[in-house]
Protein backbone atom coordinates (compact mmCIF):
# COMPACT_ATOMS: atom_id res chain seq x y z
CA UNK A 1 0.00 0.00 0.00
CA UNK A 2 1.45 3.29 -0.87
CA UNK A 3 1.01 5.63 1.80
CA UNK A 4 1.73 8.91 -0.53
CA UNK A 5 -0.76 7.83 -2.73
CA UNK A 6 -3.68 10.10 -1.36
CA UNK A 7 -1.77 13.55 -0.68
CA UNK A 8 -1.17 13.42 -4.35
CA UNK A 9 -5.16 13.55 -5.18
CA UNK A 10 -7.27 15.93 -6.25
CA UNK A 11 -9.06 17.46 -3.28
CA UNK A 12 -12.62 16.71 -1.62
CA UNK A 13 -15.52 18.13 -3.49
CA UNK A 14 -17.11 21.50 -2.50
CA UNK A 15 -20.08 19.79 -2.27
CA UNK A 16 -19.10 17.35 0.55
CA UNK A 17 -20.11 18.47 3.79
CA UNK A 18 -17.78 18.13 6.89
CA UNK A 19 -20.00 16.41 8.92
CA UNK A 20 -17.03 14.33 11.03
CA UNK A 21 -15.45 16.38 13.24
CA UNK A 22 -14.22 15.90 16.72
CA UNK A 23 -16.45 19.16 17.80
CA UNK A 24 -19.40 16.79 16.66
CA UNK A 25 -18.92 13.53 18.01
CA UNK A 26 -17.17 14.26 21.32
CA UNK A 27 -20.39 13.35 23.16
CA UNK A 28 -20.44 9.80 21.53
CA UNK A 29 -18.50 6.76 23.52
CA UNK A 30 -15.46 5.53 22.44
CA UNK A 31 -16.92 2.04 21.34
CA UNK A 32 -19.19 3.99 18.85
CA UNK A 33 -16.18 5.85 17.51
CA UNK A 34 -14.45 2.85 16.96
CA UNK A 35 -16.70 1.17 14.82
CA UNK A 36 -16.77 4.55 13.07
CA UNK A 37 -13.27 4.69 13.05
CA UNK A 38 -13.49 0.84 11.40
CA UNK A 39 -14.87 1.69 8.17
CA UNK A 40 -11.56 3.58 7.33
CA UNK A 41 -8.51 2.56 5.45
CA UNK A 42 -4.96 2.64 6.61
CA UNK A 43 -4.29 6.66 5.41
CA UNK A 44 -6.96 7.76 6.64
CA UNK A 45 -7.01 5.93 9.86
CA UNK A 46 -3.21 7.02 10.60
CA UNK A 47 -4.55 11.05 9.58
CA UNK A 48 -7.31 10.75 12.37
CA UNK A 49 -4.63 9.79 15.06
CA UNK A 50 -2.99 13.38 13.92
CA UNK A 51 -6.58 15.49 14.53
CA UNK A 52 -6.99 15.38 18.79
CA UNK A 53 -5.39 13.33 21.62
CA UNK A 54 -9.26 11.55 22.01
CA UNK A 55 -9.30 10.23 18.92
CA UNK A 56 -5.61 8.52 19.23
CA UNK A 57 -6.55 7.06 22.21
CA UNK A 58 -9.55 5.48 20.92
CA UNK A 59 -7.50 4.24 18.38
CA UNK A 60 -4.87 3.18 20.11
CA UNK A 61 -7.07 1.21 23.04
CA UNK A 62 -9.24 -0.25 20.12
CA UNK A 63 -6.32 -2.31 18.51
CA UNK A 64 -7.24 -1.11 15.17
CA UNK A 65 -4.30 -0.02 13.80
CA UNK A 66 -2.94 -3.72 14.49
CA UNK A 67 -5.60 -4.81 12.75
CA UNK A 68 -5.24 -2.47 9.15
CA UNK A 69 -1.53 -3.50 9.48
CA UNK A 70 -1.82 -6.93 9.83
CA UNK A 71 -4.25 -7.35 6.79
CA UNK A 72 -2.01 -5.23 4.70
CA UNK A 73 1.20 -6.62 6.57
CA UNK A 74 2.97 -6.90 2.61
CA UNK A 75 3.71 -3.32 3.33
CA UNK A 76 6.22 -4.20 5.89
CA UNK A 77 7.26 -6.83 4.19
CA UNK A 78 5.38 -9.81 4.75
CA UNK A 79 6.73 -10.28 8.80
CA UNK A 80 4.22 -8.02 11.00
CA UNK A 81 2.95 -10.02 14.02
CA UNK A 82 -0.32 -8.48 14.89
CA UNK A 83 0.88 -8.86 18.65
CA UNK A 84 3.55 -5.61 17.94
CA UNK A 85 2.67 -2.22 20.23
CA UNK A 86 0.78 0.58 18.67
CA UNK A 87 4.26 2.40 19.28
CA UNK A 88 5.96 -0.22 17.08
CA UNK A 89 3.82 0.50 14.29
CA UNK A 90 4.43 3.84 14.59
CA UNK A 91 8.10 3.71 13.92
CA UNK A 92 7.69 1.29 11.54
CA UNK A 93 4.84 3.23 9.35
CA UNK A 94 7.09 6.70 10.16
CA UNK A 95 10.23 4.33 8.23
CA UNK A 96 8.03 3.73 5.61
CA UNK A 97 6.72 6.58 5.08
CA UNK A 98 10.52 8.75 5.07
CA UNK A 99 11.64 5.95 2.65
CA UNK A 100 8.49 6.61 -0.07
CA UNK A 101 9.13 10.52 0.50
CA UNK A 102 12.58 10.01 -0.64
CA UNK A 103 12.34 7.95 -3.18
CA UNK A 104 9.63 10.14 -4.71
CA UNK A 105 11.87 13.27 -4.58
CA UNK A 106 14.83 11.84 -5.78
CA UNK A 107 13.11 10.21 -9.01
CA UNK A 108 9.15 10.68 -8.64
CA UNK A 109 6.84 12.33 -11.63
CA UNK A 110 5.99 15.45 -10.48
CA UNK A 111 2.68 17.36 -10.79
CA UNK A 112 2.31 21.15 -10.10
CA UNK A 113 -0.69 22.89 -8.89
CA UNK A 114 -0.46 26.17 -8.55
CA UNK A 115 -3.35 29.53 -8.47
CA UNK A 116 -3.00 32.92 -7.92
CA UNK A 117 -2.64 33.75 -4.47
CA UNK A 118 -2.46 37.10 -3.90
CA UNK A 119 -2.87 39.76 -6.37
CA UNK A 120 1.07 41.37 -5.18
CA UNK A 121 4.26 39.44 -5.33
CA UNK A 122 4.30 37.01 -2.05
CA UNK A 123 7.80 37.18 -0.17
CA UNK A 124 7.69 34.62 2.97
CA UNK A 125 5.46 31.35 3.33
CA UNK A 126 5.67 29.07 6.52
CA UNK A 127 4.05 25.25 6.31
CA UNK A 128 2.82 23.30 9.43
CA UNK A 129 0.72 20.47 9.18
CA UNK A 130 -0.90 21.22 6.06
CA UNK A 131 -1.59 24.49 6.59
CA UNK A 132 0.05 27.14 4.53
CA UNK A 133 0.68 30.84 5.74
CA UNK A 134 1.63 33.06 2.89
CA UNK A 135 2.23 37.18 2.62
CA UNK A 136 4.21 39.95 1.05
CA UNK A 137 3.80 43.38 -0.36
CA UNK A 138 0.25 43.19 -0.24
CA UNK A 139 -1.89 44.32 2.70
CA UNK A 140 -3.20 41.06 3.76
CA UNK A 141 -1.90 37.45 5.23
CA UNK A 142 -3.71 34.11 4.15
CA UNK A 143 -4.14 30.72 5.45
CA UNK A 144 -4.23 28.00 2.67
CA UNK A 145 -4.96 24.14 2.93
CA UNK A 146 -2.76 22.73 1.04
CA UNK A 147 -4.58 19.38 0.24
CA UNK A 148 -7.55 21.57 -0.85
CA UNK A 149 -5.80 24.56 -2.60
CA UNK A 150 -8.06 26.37 -0.49
CA UNK A 151 -7.77 30.12 1.99
CA UNK A 152 -8.99 29.23 4.78
CA UNK A 153 -8.63 32.59 6.80
CA UNK A 154 -7.20 35.81 5.89
CA UNK A 155 -5.51 38.85 8.48
CA UNK A 156 -5.60 42.65 7.95
CA UNK A 157 -2.13 44.40 8.48
CA UNK A 158 -2.39 47.77 10.08
CA UNK A 159 -1.25 50.57 8.43
CA UNK A 160 1.67 50.84 10.45
CA UNK A 161 4.66 49.49 7.69
CA UNK A 162 5.48 46.67 4.92
CA UNK A 163 5.22 42.86 6.26
CA UNK A 164 8.59 41.57 7.05
CA UNK A 165 8.25 38.46 8.51
CA UNK A 166 5.85 36.20 10.30
CA UNK A 167 5.12 32.77 11.89
CA UNK A 168 1.98 30.65 12.88
CA UNK A 169 1.14 27.99 16.00
CA UNK A 170 -1.87 26.41 16.68
CA UNK A 171 -3.53 29.47 18.15
CA UNK A 172 -2.16 32.63 16.94
CA UNK A 173 -0.40 34.58 14.14
CA UNK A 174 2.76 36.43 15.10
CA UNK A 175 4.11 38.97 12.14
CA UNK A 176 6.79 41.92 12.08
CA UNK A 177 5.22 44.46 10.03
CA UNK A 178 7.35 47.81 9.90
CA UNK A 179 8.78 48.09 13.16
CA UNK A 180 6.16 46.12 15.37
CA UNK A 181 4.98 43.13 16.23
CA UNK A 182 1.32 42.18 15.78
CA UNK A 183 -0.69 39.26 16.85
CA UNK A 184 -3.48 37.39 15.33
CA UNK A 185 -5.92 34.98 16.78
CA UNK A 186 -6.06 32.15 13.82
CA UNK A 187 -9.70 32.69 13.41
CA UNK A 188 -10.08 36.05 13.82
CA UNK A 189 -9.11 38.65 10.58
CA UNK A 190 -8.10 41.66 12.71
CA UNK A 191 -5.16 41.74 14.54
CA UNK A 192 -5.14 42.07 18.50
CA UNK A 193 -2.54 43.38 19.38
CA UNK A 194 0.34 45.88 17.71
CA UNK A 195 3.50 46.55 19.79
CA UNK A 196 3.79 50.59 19.78
CA UNK A 197 6.32 53.05 21.29
CA UNK A 198 9.94 51.63 20.39
CA UNK A 199 11.66 52.66 17.20
CA UNK A 200 14.69 50.53 16.35
CA UNK A 201 17.15 50.00 13.27
CA UNK A 202 14.79 48.38 10.50
CA UNK A 203 14.13 44.66 11.19
CA UNK A 204 15.17 42.26 8.03
CA UNK A 205 13.74 39.14 9.44
CA UNK A 206 12.11 37.91 12.47
CA UNK A 207 11.22 34.29 14.15
CA UNK A 208 8.88 32.93 17.55
CA UNK A 209 9.03 30.29 19.34
CA UNK A 210 6.50 30.68 22.34
CA UNK A 211 6.67 33.19 24.34
CA UNK A 212 8.95 35.08 22.33
CA UNK A 213 9.80 36.71 18.95
CA UNK A 214 13.09 37.87 17.81
CA UNK A 215 13.36 40.34 15.42
CA UNK A 216 17.43 40.53 13.43
CA UNK A 217 17.78 43.92 12.73
CA UNK A 218 20.09 46.17 10.58
CA UNK A 219 22.16 47.06 13.18
CA UNK A 220 23.49 43.74 13.96
CA UNK A 221 21.58 43.51 17.09
CA UNK A 222 18.52 40.76 18.02
CA UNK A 223 15.14 42.35 19.66
CA UNK A 224 13.55 39.86 21.99
CA UNK A 225 9.99 40.57 22.37
CA UNK A 226 8.16 39.24 25.01
CA UNK A 227 4.80 37.83 23.93
CA UNK A 228 3.28 37.13 27.56
CA UNK A 229 4.42 40.50 28.91
CA UNK A 230 3.79 42.38 25.53
CA UNK A 231 6.70 44.35 25.93
CA UNK A 232 10.56 44.66 24.49
CA UNK A 233 12.68 42.50 26.73
CA UNK A 234 16.26 42.74 25.94
CA UNK A 235 19.27 43.59 22.96
CA UNK A 236 21.38 40.71 21.46
CA UNK A 237 24.21 42.14 19.93
CA UNK A 238 25.03 39.14 17.25
CA UNK A 239 26.90 40.89 14.18
CA UNK A 240 28.54 44.02 13.42
CA UNK A 241 27.07 43.95 9.86
CA UNK A 242 23.35 43.66 9.25
CA UNK A 243 21.38 40.67 10.18
CA UNK A 244 20.26 39.24 7.52
CA UNK A 245 18.26 35.95 8.19
CA UNK A 246 17.14 34.12 11.86
CA UNK A 247 16.46 31.06 13.09
CA UNK A 248 15.11 30.15 16.83
CA UNK A 249 15.32 26.68 17.95
CA UNK A 250 12.73 25.31 20.68
CA UNK A 251 16.17 24.77 22.94
CA UNK A 252 16.55 28.52 22.83
CA UNK A 253 19.28 28.60 20.55
CA UNK A 254 19.46 31.62 18.51
CA UNK A 255 21.27 31.42 15.14
CA UNK A 256 21.67 34.78 12.95
CA UNK A 257 23.35 35.06 9.29
CA UNK A 258 24.93 38.56 8.32
CA UNK A 259 26.73 40.21 5.78
CA UNK A 260 30.50 38.74 4.41
CA UNK A 261 28.96 35.44 5.30
CA UNK A 262 29.01 35.18 8.68
CA UNK A 263 27.08 33.14 11.20
CA UNK A 264 26.48 33.69 15.03
CA UNK A 265 25.20 31.66 17.64
CA UNK A 266 23.54 32.77 21.09
CA UNK A 267 22.21 31.19 23.76
CA UNK A 268 18.70 33.47 24.58
CA UNK A 269 18.54 31.91 27.94
CA UNK A 270 21.19 33.66 28.87
CA UNK A 271 21.83 36.41 25.93
CA UNK A 272 25.48 34.99 25.88
CA UNK A 273 27.06 34.20 22.23
CA UNK A 274 28.50 30.26 22.22
CA UNK A 275 29.72 30.49 18.75
CA UNK A 276 31.07 31.96 15.28
CA UNK A 277 31.47 30.78 11.37
CA UNK A 278 32.83 32.57 8.49
CA UNK A 279 31.62 30.70 4.99
CA UNK A 280 33.95 30.59 2.50
CA UNK A 281 32.78 33.25 -0.23
CA UNK A 282 32.30 35.82 2.27
CA UNK A 283 28.79 37.09 0.12
CA UNK A 284 25.67 38.04 2.52
CA UNK A 285 23.68 34.90 3.69
CA UNK A 286 19.89 35.04 2.72
CA UNK A 287 18.54 32.04 4.42
CA UNK A 288 19.12 29.45 7.54
CA UNK A 289 17.37 26.17 7.82
CA UNK A 290 18.15 24.59 11.57
CA UNK A 291 17.54 20.82 12.90
CA UNK A 292 17.97 21.00 16.31
CA UNK A 293 17.29 16.96 16.70
CA UNK A 294 20.61 16.06 14.63
CA UNK A 295 22.31 19.95 15.45
CA UNK A 296 22.74 20.44 11.60
CA UNK A 297 22.44 23.90 10.17
CA UNK A 298 21.99 24.40 6.33
CA UNK A 299 23.04 27.76 5.08
CA UNK A 300 22.27 29.85 1.94
CA UNK A 301 23.90 32.72 0.46
CA UNK A 302 23.37 35.60 -2.24
CA UNK A 303 26.08 34.02 -4.31
CA UNK A 304 24.22 30.97 -4.86
CA UNK A 305 26.53 28.67 -2.57
CA UNK A 306 25.08 26.11 0.28
CA UNK A 307 26.46 24.66 3.25
CA UNK A 308 26.24 22.09 5.75
CA UNK A 309 27.69 22.85 9.59
CA UNK A 310 27.59 20.59 12.19
CA UNK A 311 26.88 22.59 15.12
CA UNK A 312 27.94 19.54 17.62
CA UNK A 313 31.37 19.71 16.94
CA UNK A 314 31.04 23.31 15.56
CA UNK A 315 32.64 23.18 12.11
CA UNK A 316 31.35 23.16 8.12
CA UNK A 317 30.86 19.81 6.32
CA UNK A 318 30.88 21.19 3.15
CA UNK A 319 30.36 23.88 0.93
CA UNK A 320 29.71 24.03 -2.32
CA UNK A 321 28.15 26.48 -5.22
CA UNK A 322 24.48 25.21 -6.42
CA UNK A 323 23.22 27.61 -8.46
CA UNK A 324 24.74 30.91 -9.71
CA UNK A 325 22.41 33.09 -8.92
CA UNK A 326 20.86 34.35 -5.28
CA UNK A 327 19.70 31.79 -2.87
CA UNK A 328 16.22 32.79 -1.64
CA UNK A 329 15.37 29.36 0.52
CA UNK A 330 16.30 26.25 2.02
CA UNK A 331 14.39 23.63 3.72
CA UNK A 332 14.18 20.35 4.80
CA UNK A 333 11.06 18.51 5.87
CA UNK A 334 10.67 18.47 9.34
CA UNK A 335 11.13 15.05 10.28
CA UNK A 336 13.72 14.10 8.09
CA UNK A 337 17.50 15.91 6.14
CA UNK A 338 17.91 13.00 4.02
CA UNK A 339 16.95 15.84 1.29
CA UNK A 340 17.21 19.49 1.16
CA UNK A 341 14.81 21.97 -1.20
CA UNK A 342 16.32 24.90 -2.48
CA UNK A 343 14.85 27.37 -4.49
CA UNK A 344 16.68 31.08 -5.95
CA UNK A 345 15.87 33.88 -8.15
CA UNK A 346 16.99 31.79 -11.15
CA UNK A 347 13.48 29.95 -10.92
CA UNK A 348 14.87 25.79 -10.49
CA UNK A 349 13.96 23.54 -7.55
CA UNK A 350 16.92 21.91 -6.64
CA UNK A 351 16.56 18.74 -4.36
CA UNK A 352 20.16 18.39 -2.52
CA UNK A 353 21.98 15.54 -1.07
CA UNK A 354 22.88 16.67 2.51
CA UNK A 355 25.40 14.28 3.13
CA UNK A 356 27.65 15.87 0.57
CA UNK A 357 25.98 18.81 -1.47
CA UNK A 358 25.65 17.16 -4.34
CA UNK A 359 22.19 17.86 -6.48
CA UNK A 360 20.29 14.93 -7.01
CA UNK A 361 17.70 16.70 -9.62
CA UNK A 362 17.01 20.17 -10.75
CA UNK A 363 13.28 20.95 -11.00
CA UNK A 364 11.60 23.05 -13.29
CA UNK A 365 7.90 23.49 -15.25
CA UNK A 366 6.90 22.06 -18.72
CA UNK A 367 5.07 24.95 -20.14
CA UNK A 368 3.55 22.80 -22.36
CA UNK A 369 1.47 20.87 -19.78
CA UNK A 370 -0.78 23.57 -18.56
CA UNK A 371 -4.38 21.94 -17.93
CA UNK A 372 -7.10 23.59 -15.75
CA UNK A 373 -7.45 21.73 -12.72
CA UNK A 374 -10.80 22.60 -11.47
CA UNK A 375 -12.79 25.72 -11.43
CA UNK A 376 -13.77 26.98 -8.15
CA UNK A 377 -16.60 29.15 -6.92
CA UNK A 378 -16.38 33.15 -7.20
CA UNK A 379 -14.28 33.51 -3.73
CA UNK A 380 -11.63 30.94 -4.52
CA UNK A 381 -8.58 30.99 -7.19
CA UNK A 382 -8.69 29.02 -10.50
CA UNK A 383 -6.14 26.07 -9.76
CA UNK A 384 -4.22 24.66 -13.15
CA UNK A 385 -2.23 21.56 -13.23
CA UNK A 386 1.48 21.29 -14.67
CA UNK A 387 4.04 18.70 -15.22
CA UNK A 388 7.34 18.91 -13.69
CA UNK A 389 10.16 18.05 -15.62
CA UNK A 390 13.95 17.14 -13.84
CA UNK A 391 16.26 18.72 -16.44
CA UNK A 392 20.07 17.17 -16.96
CA UNK A 393 22.91 18.37 -15.45
CA UNK A 394 24.53 19.81 -17.79
CA UNK A 395 21.47 21.90 -18.86
CA UNK A 396 22.15 25.68 -19.57
CA UNK A 397 19.30 26.73 -17.23
CA UNK A 398 19.56 30.50 -18.38
CA UNK A 399 18.88 29.53 -22.05
CA UNK A 400 15.56 27.46 -20.52
CA UNK A 401 12.46 29.56 -21.02
CA UNK A 402 11.65 32.17 -17.80
CA UNK A 403 7.79 30.91 -17.82
CA UNK A 404 9.27 27.64 -17.27
CA UNK A 405 11.00 28.87 -14.32
CA UNK A 406 9.59 31.78 -12.48
CA UNK A 407 11.65 33.21 -9.15
CA UNK A 408 11.39 31.23 -6.29
CA UNK A 409 10.67 33.83 -3.49
CA UNK A 410 10.00 30.98 -0.43
CA UNK A 411 9.62 27.64 -0.46
CA UNK A 412 8.55 25.12 2.32
CA UNK A 413 9.13 21.11 2.52
CA UNK A 414 6.18 18.68 3.23
CA UNK A 415 5.78 14.43 2.96
CA UNK A 416 6.25 14.46 -0.68
CA UNK A 417 5.97 17.47 -2.01
CA UNK A 418 7.41 21.27 -1.91
CA UNK A 419 5.31 24.45 -1.98
CA UNK A 420 6.85 27.81 -3.43
CA UNK A 421 5.98 31.13 -3.86
CA UNK A 422 6.51 33.60 -6.26
CA UNK A 423 6.66 37.47 -7.14
CA UNK A 424 3.75 36.83 -9.17
CA UNK A 425 1.13 35.81 -6.48
CA UNK A 426 1.48 32.01 -7.39
CA UNK A 427 1.76 29.83 -5.30
CA UNK A 428 2.95 26.13 -6.76
CA UNK A 429 2.76 22.60 -4.86
CA UNK A 430 5.03 20.52 -6.51
CA UNK A 431 4.12 16.79 -5.78
CA UNK A 432 6.16 13.76 -6.27
CA UNK A 433 4.70 10.41 -7.08
CA UNK A 434 6.18 6.75 -7.79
Amino acid sequence: MDLGTSTAGPPPSNKRRNVFSPTKIQSLSDDIISAVFSFLDLVHLIRCTAVCKSWRQVIDKSNLLQTLCYKQRGIFGGDFDISTPSEGIWRRLQALAISQHQSSLRAGSIDIYQWRGHSNGIDKCKMKVGLLLTGGSGKVMRLWSVERYKCLAEYDLPHTGSLIDFDFDESKVVGLVGSNICLWRRKEKKNIFSSQGVQFPRGSCMCYVDPEAVVGCEDGRARVFDMYGRKWARIIKMHDGPITCLSLSDDHLLIGGSSFGRISLSDLSSDQQVGTFKTNDSADLSTLCYNSSSKILFVGSRAGRASLWDLRMMKRVWEVRVSPNVLTSIQHMRDDTSILAIGGIDGVLRLVDPQNGNILSSCIMDESSRKLYRSQNHHQSKVTRKKGIRVLEDTRIDLMPRTSRPSINCLAVGMQKVVTTHADGYIRVWRFGK
